[in-house]
């Protein structure tokens, strides 16, 4: 009984150190996952509290729960727009590009460790995943916005790539165990079936979720609990017919993100909890898993590796990946230095320790080494990184609180919204029927010196008011434009991106001639803003995409579903 107090003290402890080390993280910018490794690592046999945990069964199966987890999440997360604008090149980088990786990177480990080269191979499979997770933690922490095709083409490819590392790092380990000498066409077919079979398996569990979700009438509290235990179930019954599990649980999971339910608000809610405690255990063990004092033998052949992975591997895959769509080389330079190495290397350097391979250990050490220098190394410079390339873009107006509201008869799903009002809002020190607002919206109350108003019919909206608003969940981000602050004492507001002037985007150069003064050059004056955008990309225009006109710079302010640009703002461009 003691011993099992003790145990629950310390993970207790560990715990509750981590979430406290999280505002250590922020201010010094530093990756919260390698926080948290580092506190494993502390806790571990060579650190303060000595802990000896040599079981790789046990960190397996607690590492292969929590990315189910985390995988599940960022498929809730991931919305059909992300697919549109980024979906062909994301593919790319999970396929031709997780390949490149890993014949690079294994071919150099196996020159540097000595090793054959289907053992090199295997690491470079093992290497293979990048973690958005860990890349838009940082984002997330310090208050960062990207343009959304670097994002979506980053969260698409972690969300995919994994499954892919996956598969490659099985396919060797069982080409291993079984003591082969070369890959024959049998390697392809069991690839070919762990991508079908959890392509599968992931689209009936998730349609089958979202179908069981409507027919139950449980308390809204069990519904995450309901949405945590399909997706292990989705998992194991994937993993038993010989599919990719972590592929499974990523499609279950945007489908039901994306499916028309009042509940996934809830679910959203709870699992983002859930995610961040699974990274923290996991890393947590990891870091406890590993001796660090065994590094040290590795340490100049793992050093050169990471640095071949990060400044030779990762780029090369990426410009070759995303050669046929012609994306700008600040978003491919930004993408190749975001390759980041986090969790699910050192989980799928289990696989070789548990199949009892040679070298068992050294893959376990390597992969450890090679995280800890890409969250060090990438991890630090990655905001100071995108500011540079000219990647961030204003953070959307939004509400401080919503709520969405089930089972009321309506077809459509409704939410009540709260918004704080500040001094840049537009709708401050105006009526509320003096705002005009094209989607329907209804006043339900307003809170003023912490005081609910509750015989107001018509306030005047000062700023530190809060108001409460009830309105349908796809008119929140356009009523957020007219409740929602600016940003003012932001380090980047809208107005500062795109500038003082918006224009539709169907003007035409004539119709611009009036206004301002036109550089001559090959374009038709008949030729509208968002043509020469078109023009300019090749592709689905996003926000913060921009061209230079003279002494004018255009940039996309808003783009409809199709990706036709509709406004752009205008500002001088800089000496």
């Amino acid at each position: 009984m003691d011993a099992v107090n003790l145990i629950i003290l310390i993970a207790g402890a560990l715990l509750f150190a981590s979430i406290v080390a999280t505002q250590v993280s922020v201010r010094l910018g530093a990756p919260l996952l390698l926080v948290f490794l580092l506190l494993g690592m502390l806790a571990g046999e060579d650190g303060i509290l000595r802990i000896q945990f040599n079981n790789p069964d046990i960190a397996l199966l607690i590492g292969s729960v929590a990315l189910v987890i985390i995988l599940f999440d960022g498929g809730l997360r991931t919305h059909p727009e992300r697919f549109r604008v980024a979906l062909a090149p994301a593919a790319m980088l999970a396929s031709v590009g997780v390949v490149l990786t890993c014949v690079i990177t294994g071919l150099s480990a196996a020159w540097l460790f000595g090793l054959s080269w289907i053992e090199g191979l295997l690491l470079g499979a093992i290497l293979g995943s990048t973690d958005a997770a860990a890349v838009f933690s940082i984002f997330q922490s310090q208050g960062l916005r990207i343009k959304e095709r670097v994002a979506a083409t980053l969260e698409i490819e972690s969300g995919s790539n994994d499954p892919m590392a996956v598969m490659l790092t099985i396919t060797l380990v069982s080409v291993l165990v079984e003591q082969q000498t070369g890959l024959d066409w049998s390697v392809g077919l069991v690839f070919l079936q762990q991508a079908i079979v959890g392509a599968a398996v992931g689209y009936l569990g998730g349609r089958g979720f979202v179908w069981t979700c409507r027919k139950l009438e449980l308390h809204l509290a069990f519904f995450p609990l309901l949405a945590v235990s399909g997706s292990i179930l989705v998992y194991g019954l994937t993993a038993q017919l010989g599919g990719s599990g972590f592929l499974a649980v990523y499609l279950m999971g945007y489908l039901v993100g994306n499916a028309r339910l009042p509940q996934v608000v809830n679910i959203l809610r709870v699992h983002d909890g859930l995610a961040w405690l699974s990274q923290i255990v996991m890393f947590l063990m990891l870091g406890m898993l590993m001796t660090p004092s065994a590094l040290l033998d590795i340490a100049v052949p793992a050093l050169i590796l990471a640095g071949i992975l990060i400044f030779v591997a990762r780029p090369l895959a990426v410009f070759i990946s995303l050669a046929p769509f012609r994306f700008p080389w600040r978003d491919q330079i930004f993408i190749s230095w975001v390759g980041l190495r986090g969790a699910v290397p050192i989980v799928l350097a289990l696989f070789p320790w548990i199949a009892g391979l040679e070298n068992q250990q050294m893959y376990f050490e390597v992969a450890f080494f090679v995280v800890l220098v890409s969250l060090v190394l990438q991890g630090w410079t990655l905001l100071p990184f995108a500011r540079k390339l000219g990647l961030e873009v204003p953070p959307e107006p939004e509400p401080n609180f919503r709520m969405s509201i089930e089972r009321v008869g309506n077809r459509e799903l409704l939410e009540v919204a709260a918004f704080e009002i500040d001094d840049d809002t537009p709708a401050c020190d105006h009526h509320w029927d003096e705002i005009s607002m094209t989607d329907p919206v209804e006043f339900i109350g307003l809170i003023r010196q912490g005081e609910w108003i509750r015989t107001i019919s018509n306030p005047l909206l000062q700023a530190g008011d809060t108001v409460m608003v009830l309105a349908r969940s796809a008119d929140i981000v356009r009523i957020s434009d007219v409740l929602a602050s600016n940003g003012t004492g932001k380090r980047l507001t809208k107005k500062s991106f795109f500038g003082d002037f918006i224009l539709n985007g169907d003007i035409t150069l004539a119709d611009l001639a009036g206004f301002y003064v036109l550089p001559e050059g090959d374009s038709h004056p008949e030729e509208t803003i968002a043509e020469l955008f078109v023009q300019q990309f090749r592709r689905r225009v996003v926000i913060g995409d921009h061209i230079v006109i003279g002494n004018l710079v255009f940039t996309a302010r808003e783009v409809d579903e199709s990706g036709k640009l509709k406004k752009v703002g205008v500002k001088a461009a800089r000496g």
